[in-house]
C-alpha cells in the first residue's frame, strides 16, 4: 500500500497557521479541468442513460388520440402525476361550495327601532291625552304618511291591550332586525353554495361568521309568512296577531347585504387551498398498450411519463448537478491533504475523477440492465472494491475509506442503486479499504479479493433475506458476489504495475521491490562506492528502526536510506568512507571540495529521476542534508579567505518535509559521525547523537518534517540500541603458547 504519511503535531517548526484560520487550496488547472469535465461527463450519461430506460425516450409525437399504439411503452420507475381533468373538476367542486358571504349592517337595525319607537311614543302620548281615534289617525297619519291602514290603526286603538300590542312589536321588530333580513343581489348566485350562505357581524374586536341555511334566510318578500309563523308560535295577545306583520312592516329594512369582495377572496382561499389529484404509475406498468386505441388518459400518463425524465425537467437537472458537484467537489478536499495526508499530484486527482466518472457512469448502465430475477442487486455487476483498492495501494488507505461511502452514495442519489444495490456497494468498498491491510506482496491481492467475495457473500444473504427472496434465488446471486470480489482482486493485480509507473507511486510492492540489494544501481553503488554502500546500509538499518519506534514508514526510510548517496557514484574517492589512505581534497581548494561535496545531491536526484524512483524516495534523496553548511570545507574557507559566502558552502536541497525524510537524515549524519568515537558505548553514543539532533534542530533542518519532541527522544534511543549492538565490546583474545601450537610427537 501507498506510504502512510505522519499526522503528528507540528512541534519544532512554527505554529500551524491551519490551527488558526481556514485556508483553501490552490486551484490547479489541470486537476480542477479533469474534475469538471467529470462532473460533466457523468451528469449526461447518466441522465441520458436515466431517459433511455424511462419508458418514453422516444418521441411522444407519435402517439395521438384516438390512434392504434404501434408499441408499448413500459414503465421502469414509478412515476406521479397530476391529473388535469380531474384537478379541475376537485377545484370547481370545492369553488361551488364556497358559500356566498353576506355582511350584517347593524346601523340598519338602529334606524329601524327609531323610527318604531317614535311611532311607539307618538301613540302612547295620544293614548295618554284620550285622544280620539280621528285624531290618533290624523296624528299618525301626519307623522307617518302613508305607511298604516286605517284598520290597522283602529284595531290597535281600539283593543284594551294596546301597550301589550306596542311592547309585543317591539320585540318582533328586534328579533327579526337581529335575525336579519337579507337583501339578495340582482346577481345569479348559483355559482356558489346552493345550500349555506354566511353571515358575517363585525365588532369591535373581532369578527363573527355564521353559516345559515338558504331555506331559513328571511327576506322582505317572505317576511310577512316570518313573522306570522313567529308570532303564531310565540304567546302574544289572540289581536296582535291580526295586526303584527301591519304594525312593524313600515320599519323592518333589509340589513344583511351581499359581500362579493369578502366572496371572491374566501374563493381565492378555498383555490390554493385544493390539493391537486395525483396519480401513480407503477414501475413495469404498461403506460402504452401496442395494438390499442389510445385515450386521453393514455396520453396524460405518457405526457407525465415523458416530463419526469431527466432530460425534460430542469428540476431533475440541477438536482443531479448539484450531487455530482457535491460529489468531486470532494477530490478537492481530498487534494488539500485533509484524509489523505499530503497534498495530493496532478495525476493522483486524474486517477480519482476518471475512477469516480466510470463508477457513476458505469452504475447508471448497469441500472439499465435486465437480470432474470428481481432480487438482484445491479451494484454486484460494478468492481466497487477494485475503485478502492486502486486508491487505496496508489494514494491512501483512509481516502479510499472515504471513497468507498461516497461513491456508493453518489450512485444512490443519482438513481442508479436502489437499497440493496447501496448495501452491496457499501459493504464491498468498506471491506476493501480494510482488505489490504498489512499487505506486502502482490499475492496477498488475490487474498484480499478472497476476503472482499466473502463479504460480498454476506451482504448478499443478509439483503435477500430483508427481501424474503426464493430459496431460488440464492445460488446464481451468490455466485456473481463471490465473483464480484475475486475479480476484483484480480483485477487490481493485472491494473497496479501501470498504474504504479504512470502514477511513480510508492507503494509498498514498489518499495519491497527497490529495496533488493540486488537490485542493478545498488550493485553498482557497491562495486563503485563500497565504503558509500555499506554507510547507506547502515543508514538503512537505523531509519527503519527510528521509524518503526515513531509509527512512520519503516519500509519507505530503508528504500530512501539505501538511495540516498547514489549521487557519489561518478566521484567516489572525494568522499572520506571510500578514502583508503590518500585524501583528494588535501590537493585543492576548500571552496572546491565542498562544490563536489554539494553535487552528490543534484548528482542523486537526477540518478533517481532517471531511475524512475517514486517521489517519496527521491524527496529522500533531495532532502538528506537539507540546507545545511558543510563544515569543515567552511571553516578550511574562513581560513584561507577574509570573505566567505556561507551559502557556497551550504547544500542545495530543501529541509525535510516528512518524518521519513527527517529520519533518515539523522540516521546519515549519525552514522557518519559515532564513526570518530574512540571507544564507543551506549553513554557516548546517547550524549553524541543528542549533541547532533541538538544542532539539526537549531539550524532549522526539522521544522518541516512534522517530528516531535517525543519523536526526537525515541528515535535517539533507537538509534543508540542499534549503534551499540554493532559496535559491541569485544574480549581480547590471548595468545597461545608456542609449545600448545608446536606439533606433538608420539613417545615410545
Amino acid at each position: 500500500m501507498r506510504t502512510k504519511k505522519s499526522r503528528a503535531p507540528k512541534s519544532l517548526g512554527k505554529a500551524n497557521p491551519s490551527l488558526l484560520r481556514v485556508t483553501f487550496p490552490a486551484i490547479r488547472p489541470g486537476p480542477a479541468i479533469s474534475t469538471v469535465i467529470a462532473l460533466l461527463i457523468s451528469t449526461v450519461v447518466v441522465i441520458n442513460i436515466m431517459n433511455s430506460r424511462g419508458g418514453a425516450g422516444g418521441d411522444i409525437e407519435e402517439f395521438e388520440v384516438g390512434r392504434v399504439a404501434e408499441r408499448d411503452v413500459i414503465a421502469e420507475q414509478m412515476v406521479s402525476y397530476i391529473d388535469e381533468g380531474a384537478t379541475r373538476f376537485r377545484l370547481e367542486a370545492q369553488e361551488r361550495l364556497v358559500p356566498a358571504v353576506f355582511r350584517y349592517a347593524s346601523a340598519e337595525g338602529i334606524e329601524s327601532h327609531k323610527g318604531y319607537n317614535r311611532f311607539v311614543a307618538l301613540s302612547r302620548q295620544c293614548f295618554e291625552n284620550d285622544a280620539s281615534f280621528d285624531a290618533y289617525k290624523l296624528a299618525i297619519q301626519a307623522e307617518f304618511p302613508g305607511v298604516f291602514s286605517e284598520e290597522t290603526l283602529h284595531t290597535l286603538f281600539s283593543d284594551p291591550q294596546r301597550e301589550q300590542f306596542l311592547e309585543a312589536g317591539s320585540f318582533v321588530m328586534e328579533h327579526f332586525m337581529e335575525t336579519g333580513i337579507f337583501a339578495l343581489p340582482q346577481t345569479n348566485l348559483d355559482g356558489y353554495n346552493p345550500d349555506i350562505l354566511e353571515v358575517r357581524r363585525s365588532s369591535a374586536s373581532q369578527v363573527e361568521r355564521e353559516r345559515v341555511n338558504c331555506n331559513h334566510i328571511i327576506t322582505m318578500d317572505t317576511l310577512e309568512d316570518a313573522v306570522g309563523r313567529y308570532v303564531a308560535a310565540g304567546s302574544f295577545p289572540g289581536a296582535f296577531t291580526v295586526i303584527a306583520y301591519d304594525l312593524v312592516k313600515p320599519f323592518i329594512r333589509e340589513n344583511v347585504f351581499f359581500a362579493p369582495r369578502d366572496t371572491d377572496q374566501q374563493v381565492a382561499e378555498t383555490r390554493s387551498q385544493v390539493e391537486p389529484v395525483v396519480k401513480y404509475i407503477e414501475p413495469g406498468e404498461r403506460v402504452i398498450k401496442k395494438g390499442f386505441i389510445i385515450t386521453e388518459e393514455d396520453m396524460a400518463q405518457l405526457r407525465a411519463l415523458h416530463t419526469s425524465l431527466p432530460g425534460q425537467d430542469p428540476r431533475i437537472v440541477v438536482g443531479f448537478v448539484l450531487v455530482f458537484l457535491l460529489l468531486y467537489s470532494l477530490f478537492v478536499f481530498l487534494g488539500s491533504g485533509k484524509i489523505a495526508g499530503h497534498i495530493l499530484t496532478d495525476q493522483e486527482i486524474y486517477l480519482l475523477s476518471a475512477l469516480a466518472t466510470l463508477y457513476i457512469c458505469g452504475a447508471a448502465f448497469a441500472k439499465n440492465l435486465s437480470f432474470n430475477s428481481d432480487f438482484f442487486p445491479v451494484s454486484i455487476v460494478l468492481p466497487t472494491a477494485l475503485v478502492v483498492m486502486l486508491p487505496a495501494i496508489l494514494i491512501d488507505a483512509p481516502l479510499a475509506l472515504a471513497l468507498s461511502m461516497v461513491l456508493p452514495l453518489g450512485a444512490f442519489l443519482s438513481g442508479s442503486f436502489d437499497v440493496p444495490a447501496y448495501i452491496f456497494a457499501l459493504t464491498s468498498g468498506i471491506v476493501a479499504s480494510y482488505a489490504l491491510e498489512g499487505a506486502e506482496k502482490r499475492m496477498d491481492l488475490v487474498r484480499a479479493g478472497l476476503i472482499i467475495a466473502a463479504a460480498n457473500c454476506i451482504a448478499v444473504i443478509a439483503v435477500l433475506l430483508i427481501q424474503r427472496a426464493s430459496g431460488g434465488a440464492y445460488p446464481a446471486i451468490l455466485f456473481w458476489a463471490a465473483f464480484n470480489g475475486v475479480a476484483s482482486g484480480m483485477l487490481v493485480l493485472g491494473l497496479l504495475p501501470p498504474l504504479e509507473h504512470a502514477l511513480n507511486a510508492a507503494t509498498v510492492f514498489r518499495l519491497i521491490e527497490l529495496s533488493d540489494l540486488n537490485s542493478p544501481m545498488l550493485k553498482r553503488l557497491f562495486n563503485t562506492a563500497p565504503g558509500t554502500y555499506s554507510h547507506s546500509i547502515m543508514v538503512a538499518n537505523l531509519a527503519e528502526t527510528a521509524c518503526q519506534e515513531i509509527g512512520a514508514n519503516p519500509l519507505l526510510a530503508r528504500v530512501g536510506a539505501y538511495y540516498h548517496d547514489i549521487g557519489k557514484m561518478d566521484q567516489p574517492d572525494y568522499f572520506v568512507e571510500n578514502q583508503s589512505e590518500y585524501n583528494k581534497h588535501n590537493d585543492i581548494a576548500p571552496r572546491l571540495s565542498a562544490t563536489i561535496i554539494r553535487s552528490h545531491v543534484k548528482l542523486g536526484v537526477e540518478k533517481a529521476r532517471s531511475l524512475g524512483l517514486p517521489r517519496a524516495v527521491r524527496d529522500i534523496v533531495a532532502e538528506h542534508h537539507g540546507n545545511s553548511v558543510i563544515t569543515w570545507f567552511y571553516s578550511e574557507a574562513l581560513k584561507r579567505e577574509s570573505q566567505v559566502n556561507m551559502e557556497d558552502f551550504s547544500y542545495p536541497g530543501n529541509p525535510p518535509r516528512s518524518r521519513e525524510s527527517a529520519v533518515v537524515m539523522l540516521a546519515d549524519v549519525t552514522e557518519a559521525a559515532v564513526r570518530t568515537l574512540q571507544k564507543p558505548n551506549a553513554q557516548k553514543f546517547e550524549k553524541f547523537i543528542q549533541e547532533l539532533i541538538n544542532a539539526k534542530v537549531e539550524h532549522g533542518q526539522l521544522a518541516e518534517s512534522e517530528l516531535t519532541f517525543r519523536d526526537l527522544e525515541t528515535i535517539k534511543k533507537a538509534f543508540v540500541r542499534v549503534l551499540t549492538g554493532y559496535y559491541h565490546s569485544r574480549i581480547e583474545y590471548p595468545k597461545l603458547p608456542k609449545a600448545a601450537l608446536a606439533p606433538q610427537g608420539g613417545g615410545e
